[in-house]
């Protein structure tokens, strides 16, 4: 073999070295990469269900609990409140809740699978600001005499009902949104699952 022949030889076997590492380094390199891609059990939980206990929301009061990092109101209502929002089905813009940004079972005048727990994103569909509750009825409410309770959006004035349906002529185009939910027993609600996927 001559000595040109033996240096070619020599290129050849250090080029299949050198190809052969740099192959194993970018294996190396692409699996931390690959592994980031994938969501934390950080970002799983923030999509993650959450089961909720209200065995103990007494009627009349209302929880809050956050799902997808959004505020998600739970109110037992009571018969008064159930009586209020049949009352007001004639001055609200979505009586039935046929737009579509809602599950189908809420589709109904109280907009719960239950009439007397109410399940809605504490978020107004006009700027995304967070409406305060007005559960007293009347001149007590600070919005008017004849108020049947609800809740009102202080960024600019949109009301919504006992419902979370909003009141004609406001700013919010929408009702609350209702979270996709299901009932896992008589007290206790996955919020974020329905089963309908």
């Amino acid at each position: 073999m001559s000595v040109d022949q033996k240096l070619d030889a020599g290129r050849r076997q250090l080029l299949l070295v050198t190809s052969a590492a740099g192959g194993v380094a970018a294996a190396a390199a692409a699996v931390p990469f690959v592994a980031s891609l994938t969501p934390s059990e950080r970002a799983k939980a923030a999509g993650a269900p959450v089961e909720v206990d209200i065995s103990k929301l007494e009627p009349g009061q209302m929880m809050t609990v956050e799902w997808r990092g959004k505020p998600v109101w739970i109110i037992n209502r009571t018969k008064d409140m159930l009586d209020a929002v049949k009352k007001v089905d004639g001055e609200v813009s979505d009586p039935n809740s046929d737009r579509p940004q809602q599950p189908e079972y809420a589709k109904n005048e109280y907009r719960s699978i239950k009439p007397e727990i109410m399940v809605a994103v504490g978020i107004c569909t006009h700027l995304g600001c967070s409406p305060s509750s007005k559960f007293k009825a009347g001149a007590e409410s600070g919005i008017s005499a004849d108020w049947p309770g609800g809740f009102l959006c202080p960024c600019h004035g949109s009301t919504f009902d006992l419902a979370g349906r909003v009141y004609k002529s406001k700013p919010a185009p929408d009702n609350l949104e209702v979270p996709p939910h299901k009932y896992l027993g008589d007290t206790k609600i996955l919020i974020g699952e329905d089963g309908k996927a």
